[in-house]
């Protein structure tokens, strides 16, 4: 199979005009995102903006500290911590007030056992290079679960309060009580990965898929990976989910 050069495939940045395009565009895009957001009353339309700003910001230094990373074993496992902390981080603000340092026990449990796991049986090979992405997409998509189940747990327990008064009124346990109503809110956090899985192909190509055909791979290999990562997303996101409830259902995930 040729292969095709991901930069020629997928965006062209040959020279200055294409960058000047690219940041337009950039520009244009998350402009309409915060007017159609303000207008539509799901905010002030600023987070857009601020979210694009970081993205860029945090993208060039990436790159400029990623080939030191990735040519040290000690700086690649620094960084997968790094990048642990700071989705700790994002999740405990978007549940609200609640302690920083508490998410990164469903994120890291959900991501890093993952991760090891594809080292050790032999499909990730032990490379800085291959164990970063997979780590971060594995945290990343633990994060997202974490955030979901923990927020929308969050507030089914201050919104149903009362259920959680009557259960404790019947005889039940006081962490069985706040479970009863934190299960179903939580469950929607696994929603975005079995429907992203269920659909993989016909409606969705992940860059996984994406990225390992063009570089070079044949279709049953890129296949293949793309079905390792979709069962280590699912994984990670569960593992994350039942911790973020069982921290939730025992008073020590909580809003003040």
């Amino acid at each position: 199979m040729q292969t095709i050069a991901p930069a020629q495939a997928l965006i062209h940045l040959d020279g200055t005009g294409d960058v000047v395009r690219l940041v337009i565009a950039v520009i244009v895009l998350g402009v309409v995102s915060a007017v159609l957001r303000r207008a539509a009353g799901l905010g002030n339309g600023r987070e857009e903006i601020v979210a694009i700003l970081r993205a860029t910001v945090q993208l060039g230094a990436v790159g400029l500290v990623i080939a030191a990373v990735l040519g040290s074993w000690p700086l690649t496992w620094l960084f997968v911590a790094v990048m642990g902390v700071v989705a700790a981080l994002t999740s405990a603000g978007r549940m609200g007030s609640v302690r920083r340092v508490l998410p990164l026990l469903p994120i890291a449990a959900g991501g890093l056992p993952v991760t090891a796991a594809l080292l050790a049986i032999g499909l990730l090979p032990a490379e800085p290079i291959s164990v970063v992405p997979t780590a971060g997409i594995l945290l990343g998509n633990a994060m997202t679960a974490t955030t979901l189940a923990g927020r929308r747990g969050l507030d089914a327990l201050s919104e149903r309060r009362g259920e959680v008064e009557a259960g404790l009124a019947l005889g039940l346990m006081r962490r069985d009580a706040r479970l009863l109503v934190v299960q179903p809110a939580a469950q929607l956090a696994l929603l975005p990965g079995l429907d992203q899985t269920r659909t993989v192909g016909l409606v969705t190509l992940p860059g996984a898929f994406v990225g390992t055909l063009l570089g070079g791979a044949t279709p049953l290999q890129a296949a293949a990976l793309q079905l390792i990562v979709l069962a280590g997303i699912l994984t990670s996101q569960s593992v994350a989910t039942v911790l973020t409830q069982e921290l939730i259902a025992r008073d020590m995930l909580r809003r003040p």
